[in-house]
């Protein structure tokens, strides 16, 4: 007989693609104007025709039909089976940590937003405030109840963590007279305070900037554009919340073992 234990974590991450699936949705039909994340089912992106069930099962039936369309035989995009199987292994990740408990989904539509995010953020370089600003009330509100997180930290996170990327923005506008951060990027931020608290801020922040900042320039030397490259930020934000999500312990004894070999 299977072991319970391992047939949650199959069903994590089944549950995580067959999401998947659907963050797919999002993230094409939320940005274009007046489409519906409900209405229509979904269709094939060259043809339109409605996909059938057996098409559109999570990760197996774009590896069934070789990454193409039943009906037009055009070119599915690889995004779709990577969404869903990123989300997957979130999703796996989540019950590993957490187990079957309120912080499994909790963080689980925590993750699934960051997702959305980070590619509704390098298609369109944008953050829809209907994910982000819904984000910070529900991460608020699940902090009371929430036994990785206070009230507090919560609170402090959302108004430290906009405030944050706020001052930031605003020094970058005084010294170049260019915007070099979206008011979606500190919506983000507090999204990320509310859910994982005030004490992730300078983690996520540094992280971002570290990771931004590389592919940035590499970004730079690749285009010849120099100082004009525009690459969004809000991707760099989300990766670093999901690395302090799963490695805080990790982040503070590091952080712990800087101080002490400081002290010494």
């Amino acid at each position: 007989m299977m072991d319970m234990d391992v047939i949650f974590r199959i069903a994590g991450f089944v549950f995580g693609a067959v999401v998947g699936s659907f963050l797919n949705v999002v993230i094409f039909r939320l940005p274009a104007e007046g489409e519906s994340i409900v209405y229509p089912p979904s269709r094939c992106p060259a043809c339109g025709t409605p996909i059938r069930w057996y098409d559109n099962i999570p990760i197996v039936s774009y590896v069934f039909l070789r990454g193409r369309c039943r009906a037009c035989r055009g070119t599915i995009s690889p995004q779709y089976p990577l969404v869903e199987l990123c989300m997957a292994l979130l999703s796996l990740a989540l019950y590993t940590k957490f187990g079957l408990s309120f912080e499994y989904f909790f963080y689980f539509l925590f993750l699934a937003a960051l997702l959305a995010i980070i590619f509704i953020d390098i298609h369109h370089q944008i953050i829809p405030d209907v994910i982000s600003l819904p984000g910070i009330l529900i991460g608020f509100a699940g902090s009371f109840i929430n036994s990785q997180l206070t009230w507090q930290q919560s609170g402090l996170g959302i108004l430290l963590g906009g405030g944050m990327l706020y001052a930031v923005a605003a020094g970058y506008f005084l010294l170049t007279r260019r915007e070099g951060m979206g008011g979606g990027d500190i919506k983000l931020l507090g999204m990320i305070g509310a859910f994982l608290g005030v004490q992730s801020l300078l983690f996520v922040v540094f992280a971002s900037s570290l990771t931004g900042s590389a592919v940035g320039i590499a970004a730079m030397l690749k285009k010849g554009q120099g100082g004009k490259t525009r690459i969004p930020y809000g991707p760099f934000l989300a990766l670093g919340a999901m690395l302090f999500l799963f490695f805080q312990e990790d982040i503070f004894r590091l952080w712990n073992w800087y101080m002490d070999m400081g002290i010494e």
